[in-house]
């Protein structure tokens, strides 16, 4: 949580606001205290989507959605109104983690817990059902598990039992995995829907592991739809129970009232919100949110009010579910999410002494030997709390974000090239890791346990050039590009390619694969048949991978251009004053970093302009792109063969220190979660920023 910046509103309603809890996808989230000293959490509509009245009324329509319910069993608004032409709303400050943090923290509920957990639910879709809504985005994710029991929140697509979704057939709102099959299809959802939503959260707390499971959006809604759950790690009893609540036919799922008789949860289970360690859980952040009640509240005090903030921060998050249409702010300890969205985030650095680097965060860690080209070893990727870099046998192997600790080794051998990470997974699924062999398979591995998913042995990959949440885009043996599906393995189109040994480089958004070849030509392809809408011609002979931001591709190469993503239309371009042109770039904040001959500039994203040069004592310099985390910007410089690492404060555009670890050998960079993953001779290294 932060202190308010400039343009947050002080006050909303009879709420002062504290602080700024976060975001979700629809509005800003803070803290708010009335005059008796009473905490809710205060939403607001975003700025740029306050003048969309469907917006407004989708807004407006959570809160009266919510109010609509008169039970215990959710978070109660408190408040709902429309003021400077912004509408907001304020909710009960719930306090307790979420069902999904305490399984990933305590292990899967005992059996009387889970009856007691189900008992406390089917009460409050009862009620829910009785006020003529269906939930629709029932999930561990919004589910607080509170002292006083488990309480459902965010009714961001909650709908009357009789409408209909509100978005065309297979797409969804509600979450992969969770949403019942008509949802899925976008058919008519009523409380039955509800049930089997139930029955997938039941099944998750009883066996600590989702039931449906696919690596990203489209491979699980097809199992939803067709495939069958995965109960073995839900106990008999509580088995029998859940499976008729999956039926793929709603008419076929038990009523709630049947459910509630099964369920009959023995004496004293709801006592686990009282005792053992989940409770002393709830208990230290009701300690935390007592202490955040108290604050003093006059403008004297604002000093002392912002440390007790930056305190309360260390664990503190904001959820955004159903789409990113609700955000609601639970207190948790997780010290690494107090400067992140995610938990395993680490906290920047405070300050630094300019021209000496810090000490890693750990590492550097042997991965070798490898047995590879110094130009064939691919960046670090990282996949969630992980970090999968290449290890002896053509294998991968992942490591710990946090620690730096081996987490798995494939068992799948003779991998070669990049590896991708899906896109479209979330924090709700497992992850998923993309990988070619020699032969022209492609393979997925589950990026938690770096077990097989699946094997594409017809794909004739040679290399992977981009993946997006349906789809894996490559080269073919014979130099063409090829789309795959992820869901089928099928080969979705192949278009002619620029041919040749070299591998191009690609980014795909926005429905199109943009591909910089060795030829120098770069090519937009539509990414649903594979024809190609614009094309560039002499930008270089070194395949530099393009970056897309706000619907603009940019290149590196001769020039520093910046094109229409949908034509390929030029909105500005830079030429090159180094031999080897531009690196590739990297966009963020609307700022594009890249390297020319001995300097990392910074330009804005817009107009091309110069924000700041910094010059480096250096030669030559690799095409690879700087990488941006925090407020560091990091490149590999190259003197005559020694090659090594410069971190860069973007605020001041200065060099922050240099860092070399072993003198010549080829580094490769990654960054996320603020870190920067540094791999150089063999070795792994993680590096804070600030």
């Amino acid at each position: 949580m932060n202190p308010l910046g400039t343009g947050d509103p002080l006050r909303l309603g009879p709420y002062r606001l504290t602080g700024v809890l976060g975001a979700g996808g629809m509005g800003q989230v803070y803290l708010g205290r009335d005059a008796a000293g009473r905490t809710a959490a205060v939403k607001v509509l975003r700025p740029e989507l306050a003048h969309d009245p469907e917006m407004a009324r989708r807004f407006l329509r959570e809160a009266y959605a919510a109010q609509a319910v008169r039970s215990g069993g959710v978070a109660r608004v408190l408040a709902a109104q429309t003021e400077g032409g912004r509408p907001w709303m304020a909710t009960e400050f719930l306090v307790g983690p979420t069902l999904d943090q305490a399984v990933e923290r305590y292990g899967a509920l005992g059996e009387p817990a889970v009856r007691a957990l189900g008992a406390a639910l089917v009460t409050t879709l009862r009620e829910i059902h009785g006020a003529g809504l269906v939930h629709r985005d029932l999930k561990p994710s919004n589910i607080v598990l509170t002292s006083r029991g488990p309480k459902i929140i965010d009714f961001g697509i909650a709908r009357p039992e009789h409408g209909l979704t509100l978005t065309t057939t297979g797409q969804t709102l509600a979450t992969p995995g969770y949403a019942a099959p008509e949802q899925v299809l976008g058919r008519r959802t009523g409380p039955a829907g509800d049930v089997f939503s139930l029955g997938v959260v039941l099944a998750y707390a009883a066996g600590g592991r989702p039931v449906y499971e696919g690596g990203h959006v489209a491979a699980m809604q097809y199992q939803v739809v067709h495939g069958e759950p995965e109960l073995g790690a839900v106990p008999e009893e509580i088995r029998a129970l859940v499976a008729p609540c999956l039926a793929k036919e709603a008419a076929a799922r038990p009523a709630l009232d049947t459910i509630a008789g099964q369920l009959a949860p023995p004496r004293g289970a709801g006592r686990v919100w009282r005792t053992g360690p989940l409770a002393a859980d709830i208990a230290r952040r009701e300690t935390d949110a007592r202490r955040m009640a108290t604050m003093p509240g006059d403008e004297e005090s604002r000093p002392t009010r912002r440390r007790l903030l930056t305190t309360l921060a260390v664990g503190g998050t904001v959820l955004a579910a159903g789409g990113g249409t609700g955000a609601w702010w639970l207190l948790r300890d997780d010290e690494d999410a107090a400067d992140g969205t995610r938990p395993w985030d680490a906290k920047p650095l405070a300050k630094y002494d300019e021209g000496t680097a810090p000490s890693p965060l750990w590492g550097p860690v042997d991965i070798g030997p490898l047995r590879l080209a110094d130009k064939a070893v691919p960046a670090p990727l990282p996949v969630h709390d992980l970090v999968v870099v290449p290890s002896a046998g053509g294998r991968l192997r992942a490591y710990g974000v946090r620690d730096g600790k081996p987490r798995w080794t494939s068992k799948a051998t003779g991998l070669t090239g990049r590896a991708l990470a899906v896109p479209g997974d979330t924090e709700d699924t497992d992850g998923t890791v993309l990988a070619t062999d020699a032969h022209g398979a492609v393979w997925a591995l589950r990026a938690a346990d770096g077990k097989q998913r699946w094997k594409a042995d017809r794909a004739d990959a040679r290399a992977l050039l981009a993946a997006d949440e349906q789809t894996v885009y490559l080269t073919t043996r014979d130099g063409r590009i090829r789309a795959v599906s992820l869901t089928s393995r099928a080969a979705l189109w192949t278009a002619p390619g620029p041919g040749g040994r070299d591998t191009p480089a690609a980014v795909v958004a926005g429905g199109r694969l943009v591909v910089h070849a060795a030829d120098g030509k770069v090519t937009g392809y539509d990414t649903a048949d594979g024809r190609p809408v614009w094309r560039r011609d002499q930008h270089g002979s070194d395949p530099v991978a393009p970056a897309v931001a706000d619907g603009t591709v940019f290149l590196g190469g001769r020039t520093l251009a910046a094109l229409s993503l949908a034509d390929g239309d030029e909105k500005w371009a830079r030429t090159a004053t180094g031999e080897l042109g531009w690196s590739a770039p990297a966009v963020r904040d609307g700022v594009v970093h890249a390297v020319d001959a001995t300097d990392l500039t910074a330009r804005r994203a817009s107009d091309g302009s110069d924000t700041w040069t910094v010059p480096f004592a250096s030669e030559q310099h690799p095409l690879t792109p700087p990488v941006v985390q925090g407020n560091s910007v990091w490149a590999m410089i190259d003197d005559f063969g020694q090659r090594g690492i410069v971190a860069v404060d973007a605020r001041r555009g200065s060099v922050a220190w240099p860092y070399a670890q072993g003198g010549a050998g080829g580094w490769r960079l990654a960054g996320a979660g603020n870190r920067v993953f540094l791999l150089h001779n063999e070795k792994l290294t993680a590096m804070p920023v600030f």
